[in-house]
């Protein structure tokens, strides 16, 4: 997870991006914390992702092959 302080000061970088322009040095650190930011978030997004199991009506696992695979690939990393 970011850092409060990062998260603030991504906020902050975007409230004033809305009432004047950034200097080139504050464009650059909101480009870099954003990716920061994009990079934990989607982290975290494949491993809630690799908790879940798709289930029918039925009580049949249809987890997409996709996911199996990317949840098979994370465990073997794990060995």
């Amino acid at each position: 997870m970011l850092s409060k302080d990062k998260m603030q000061r991504i906020n902050e970088l975007s409230r004033k991006s809305k009432q004047t322009e950034l200097s080139k040095e504050e464009k650059v650190e909101q480009k870099k914390l954003r990716e920061e930011y994009l990079k934990v978030f989607r982290k975290s997004f494949v491993q809630d992702l690799h908790g879940v199991t798709f289930v029918d009506p039925n009580g049949n696992d249809v987890t997409p092959e996709k996911l199996k695979r990317s949840k098979d690939n994370k465990n073997n990393l794990k060995h």
